[in-house]
């Protein structure tokens, strides 16, 4: 088979990275955009390193996104996700990534897909998987993002110009619910923990939220650590899928989709050690998160992920709000295994009394590592 080249780029946004495509360079046909996905990134890798592909081994590095202009008059570009499987031949369109989300604005100036004008820019997206709208604001110069800053990002080493992400009523992006379970809190029957108590909450993106206590952790361990635990990895996506059919995402527990919903361990403020062998201490943060996606554990904290936490933190009786430290106002502190992270999230009562979410906003840095034709 002949070899393709493609135009592309490589770029990190928050703490994820992920080659990016115009749609115009690539199939219509998603069998064979899969193909050329899992071509560049090197999957599938029963090694999990990904060496045969521009991948990292692990579900942060495992990505490529696909942008073009919208046709809708409430956006200006289209953004389509892609999660890549590092040791399967699967390509999963069944979430967002709040993360590469930062990149997006970015890359439709940069590329020339719309024009603004330098100083303070505003770039409206629409992401297809998760049918919703988030508007990018950053800093434009000479034509061009602006990406040398001092806004410092947990997980992400130096400095960089801030990115604010406001995505705007994200409640039920992929199930259609805000609160797509039996109310804030519920109570599961999974096979080998038996009764657990969780929340199940979709803004951005679904999750399951439970506290570690619940499956025998206490939320401070490290990935490798929970990794490398006899059966718990198994147990946590017995929980997850069988939490997915109570989210009506599917009707049994193999019917599942790899990538959602997402598992988000939870524990109550305490001092812990990060990945980079920082203290936090546990007047820094109102709650701990480990994130399990894609049958790992987030080396710090799904975008999305943490968005929808800050939403399920607000609602009363819910796993998050019993746990996180009493405060006033919109804004939680997360603490994650890189540090600790901001997140705003404004939810409020519909008319029929029930709870959706007007709002939510995090900040990320991006910036573009390489450039040019990716050979597949």
């Amino acid at each position: 088979m002949p070899i393709q080249r493609i135009p592309a780029i490589f770029a990190r946004g928050g703490t994820s990275k992920g080659v990016f495509f115009h749609a115009k360079d690539l199939p219509a046909q998603t069998t064979a955009r899969d193909e050329i996905f899992l071509r560049v990134l090197g999957s599938p890798d029963p090694y999990q390193r990904q060496l045969n592909g521009m991948g990292g081994g692990i579900s942060s590095l495992s990505k490529a996104v696909v942008i073009e202009p919208s046709y809708r008059e409430d956006a200006d570009v289209d953004y389509t996700f892609a999660q890549i499987a590092v040791d399967q031949p699967v390509v999963d369109y069944a979430q967002a990534c709040g993360n590469l989300s930062s990149a997006v604005g970015p890359f439709a100036v940069d590329e020339g897909l719309i024009q603004v004008a330098d100083g303070p820019a505003i770039v409206r997206v629409y992401s297809t998987n998760a049918r919703q709208i988030y508007h990018a604001h950053f800093e434009v110069r000479d034509g061009i993002t602006v990406e040398d800053g001092t806004y410092t990002m947990s997980g992400v080493g130096g400095q960089g110009a801030p990115i604010k992400l406001e995505y705007l009523r994200p409640g039920g992006a992929i199930t259609g619910k805000f609160l797509p379970g039996d109310g804030a809190v519920q109570t599961v029957s999974v096979p080998s923990i038996g009764a657990v108590e969780v929340s199940l909450v979709d803004a951005t993106n679904p999750v399951v939220f439970v506290a570690a206590s619940a499956v025998g952790l206490t939320g401070t361990e490290l990935p490798d650590a929970i990794e490398a635990m006899p059966g718990m990895m198994a147990k946590l996506d017995q929980l997850r899928r069988v939490c997915g059919v109570a989210c009506a995402m599917a009707s049994t527990p193999a019917s599942v989709p790899l990538a959602n919903p997402k598992i988000a361990l939870l524990y109550p403020s305490c001092d812990y050690t990060t990945l980079s062998g920082e203290s936090v201490p546990a007047s820094a943060f109102d709650i701990g998160v480990r994130m399990v996606s894609m049958e790992r554990i987030h080396r710090a904290v799904t975008g999305t992920g943490a968005m929808c936490l800050g939403a399920a933190a607000q609602v009363p009786d819910s796993v998050p709000h019993q746990l996180a430290r009493a405060r006033n106002g919109e804004q939680i502190r997360i603490g994650s295994p890189s540090g600790v992270l901001d997140v705003s999230a404004a939810v409020s009562q519909t008319e029929t009394g029930a709870l959706d979410v007007d709002s939510i906003t995090v900040f990320r840095t991006q910036r573009r590592l390489m450039e040019g034709w990716v050979r597949c």
